[in-house]
């Protein structure tokens, strides 16, 4: 592979830069015979890539003997992004904001601001916050409190439909990070400190912004802590993309018509399936209680309830298909019930700068629990780990348009994309389509059966 297809784009998160780079000096450092396999052009043929059945590697695993990053680069690399979580260690660096880092403000704002507003705000913020990297949280929470609510509200009292749009693109702009703050929320049952008016507010504050965001509430927590997680992608998720050829836009609307005007009732009765009765009755007084709220505003004043609710759900919920087609798109049908072969990792900017590294979908699957910021920790620290497993690793690309390289079935755009870990760096670019390819093949109900060990129709 050409280092040049490495893209390490400036606007990368910290993190993100040396997770990439620690991935390219891999790749750069494999045996000889490695990097000569696919030349400069990738178009060369590479050798046959043996595998060692004991341990699914071969000429795959990192070489670090007679390279020039060693282990000891790998254990650096580790400890850099640990001492940036780290509120002992001077390399501690909160997140503030989404598209700057702290490490850059001093240099890009004024020193006054600096240092008689930014810091007391970080300080303050970091007392509000669960976790003290999560500044941007406040930060987003503010912001949200005092731009998409009060826009909401007024076009209530005085429509315009100019302002309808512009409230439109406003949320469309707010959607992702706001549903990935709310991921977090959902797994670890809050973002803010669990202490007086804060706990009060961190319970509360979903049952507002939710339904202005697109969700229905409560709904996200059942749909995907309670269900997703528990299935994996496995034949009874919901949303799982094993019965379908995930390259077929026929098969792709399929998948999100049934989770547009079927979810109200599919999920009940999954937990209904599952002998979890109450939990059912939950997750369909939730749903259809803010559908009938949604409608009774309709009702009431159409224009702005459209603008500020239906529009928004309508858009959340094709975002929520697109996003999750995307993750699990790639499911290995060698081991399709493991994490490492059923979703994917993206190292880009929107993913992971913007939505709080949602590209680390692996990571979060292996650990719902795990923390946002400590998933370049657990990858770099795991990285024999996703090597030996087979793992899919891409960069410069976000879940969205992995969908739309996939309806276009632009495989070679994808394999770009792909950074090669383990015996894939062997691989040449016509090798890597195949497999992606091989991928995205749909299952059938007997491969279900033998690879998941169930017989369920659907």
């Amino acid at each position: 592979m050409q280092m040049d297809s490495i893209v390490i784009s400036p606007e990368l998160t910290p993190a993100d830069q040396l997770v990439l780079r620690n991935l390219r000096d891999d790749i750069r450092d494999r045996r000889p015979s490695s990097n000569s396999a696919q030349g400069v052009t990738g178009e060369a043929t590479a050798k046959p890539i043996i595998t060692n059945s004991q341990n699914g590697t071969a000429n795959g695993c990192l070489n670090h003997q007679g390279s020039k990053l060693s282990a000891e680069q790998d254990v650096h690399d580790v400890a850099t992004l640990v001492s940036q979580n780290d509120l002992a260690s001077q390399n501690f660096e909160p997140t503030v904001f989404s598209s700057w880092d702290m490490r850059d403000m001093k240099s890009r704002l004024p020193p006054g601001v600096y240092q008689y507003m930014l810091l007391p705000y970080v300080s303050w913020a970091q007392g509000i916050a669960r976790h003290e990297t999560d500044v941007v949280m406040v930060t987003h929470l503010i912001m949200y409190f005092t731009t998409s609510l009060p826009s909401a509200l007024w076009l209530f009292y005085r429509f315009s439909y100019l302002h309808g749009f512009l409230h439109v693109l406003l949320q469309g702009w707010y959607i992702g990070a706001y549903t990935l703050l709310r991921h977090q929320h959902i797994h670890q049952r809050g973002v803010l400190a669990k202490r007086s008016w804060m706990r009060v507010f961190d319970h509360t504050f979903p049952y507002v912004m939710d339904p202005l965001m697109g969700h229905t509430w409560n709904s996200y927590f059942y749909h995907h802590v309670k269900h997703h997680h528990v299935e994996g992608n496995g034949p009874d998720d919901l949303s799982s993309t094993v019965r379908y050829q995930r390259d077929s836009i026929w098969h792709f609307l399929h998948y999100l018509g049934r989770f547009y005007f079927f979810v109200w009732l599919d999920l009940p009765l999954y937990f209904v399936r599952k002998g979890r009765f109450t939990t059912g009755l939950r997750a369909a007084f939730w749903e259809l209680s803010n559908y009938a709220a949604i409608v009774s505003l309709l009702r009431l004043n159409f224009r702005p309830a459209l603008f500020t609710l239906l529009i928004p759900l309508l858009i959340m919920r094709l975002g929520l298909m697109v996003g999750n087609w995307g993750q699990h798109a790639f499911v290995d049908a060698d081991e399709p019930d493991s994490d490492y072969r059923s979703s994917i990792t993206l190292i880009d900017v929107p993913s992971n700068r913007y939505c709080y590294n949602d590209g680390y979908h692996t990571s979060h699957h292996l650990n719902p629990l795990r923390h946002w910021r400590d998933h370049p920790v657990h990858f770099l620290q795991s990285k024999e780990i996703y090597s030996r497993e087979h793992a899919l690793v891409f960069h410069n690309i976000d879940y969205l348009m992995i969908t739309v390289r996939l309806m276009m079935r632009d495989y070679e755009h994808l394999a770009k994309c792909l950074v090669p870990i383990g015996d894939q760096i062997d691989m040449t670019m016509e090798q890597r389509v195949t497999m992606l390819k091989r991928h995205t093949r749909k299952f059938s109900e007997e491969e279900i059966r033998e690879k998941f060990g169930v017989a369920k129709a659907q």
